[in-house]
């Protein structure tokens, strides 16, 4: 349904003129639906300019303007020259992630709000994890806890494994939403871990912080293993708040600017 505006001009259900999208966005459209229908595979190269110039009716300036918006969504990657062409990229959370650190970043928004939104992702995944386990599941986090154990004397190559456990617990979880919504606010909490690591690594509070942490996977590892589920997403959130607790003691750095910035 049409409304129309002042003059007779199209406009939307407020009254405000629609926007018509550009030529090289809908051409970028088809293109990213051929990509993530899986029509095009990651590394195949598109047509050639001449090719996709006559099947979209388009000049060439508008067909570059569509690479351009593609190559921003890094669904392909263009090589310039005579050799050159567009080559179709697999979809990655990364860029996702980089993206929501900039957004945050120009909010000024602080890391104690990335650590609560850590916390709403993962505690539930932690139970999804309980009650969708497989064996190899559990084999999978009993050698993560065993690795991490291994390396507990090595501050910064455990707390490479404490991380890789808890991206390990999300993607268990197999909630693909929650997966990318993880990854998003991951970079950033990574790199506050590498941060603190960088500041306290081997000192007493350090160490009681890691053996806490370690006590809680494995804990978390024996909860899935009996698929109590909720009892595992309140294990985790607690878990959760008290990393938090201890990553946020004394920092300078407090927002996302401090830390990426």
């Amino acid at each position: 349904m049409t409304t129309t505006s002042g003059g007779g001009r199209g406009g939307g259900l407020n009254g405000s003129p629609l926007r018509v999208p550009k030529m090289a966005e809908l051409v970028a459209a088809r293109l990213r639906r051929m990509i993530v229908r899986g029509e095009l595979a990651e590394g195949d190269a598109l047509p050639s300019e001449t090719a996709l110039m006559e099947e979209f009716a388009v000049s060439r300036p508008t067909l570059r303007e569509a690479f351009r918006v593609l190559e921003s969504e890094s669904l392909i990657s263009v090589r310039r020259g005579a050799r050159g062409g567009a080559r179709v990229q697999v979809p990655e959370g990364t860029v996702a992630a980089r993206y929501a650190g900039v957004v945050l970043e120009y909010r000024g928004t602080t890391l104690k709000d990335v650590y609560d939104a850590r916390t709403v992702i993962e505690a539930p995944c932690a139970g999804l994890l309980a009650a969708r386990r497989t064996d190899q599941d559990l084999r999978r986090l009993r050698a993560a806890v065993a690795e991490a154990e291994r390396l507990m004397d090595d501050p910064s190559a455990f707390i490479r494994a404490h991380m890789e456990f808890h991206a390990l617990v999300v993607e268990l979880a197999r909630n693909e939403t929650l997966s990318v919504l993880n990854g998003m606010v991951r970079h950033i909490i990574d790199q506050a871990n590498w941060s603190h690591v960088d500041l306290d690594a081997g000192s007493p509070e350090n160490i009681r912080a890691n053996r806490r942490g370690f006590r809680a996977h494995g804990a978390l590892v024996d909860l899935v293993a009996a698929s109590r589920a909720e009892a595992a997403e309140e294990l985790w959130r607690v878990h959760l708040q008290e990393a938090e607790d201890y990553l946020l003691r004394n920092r300078s750095m407090t927002t996302v600017l401090d830390l990426l910035g």
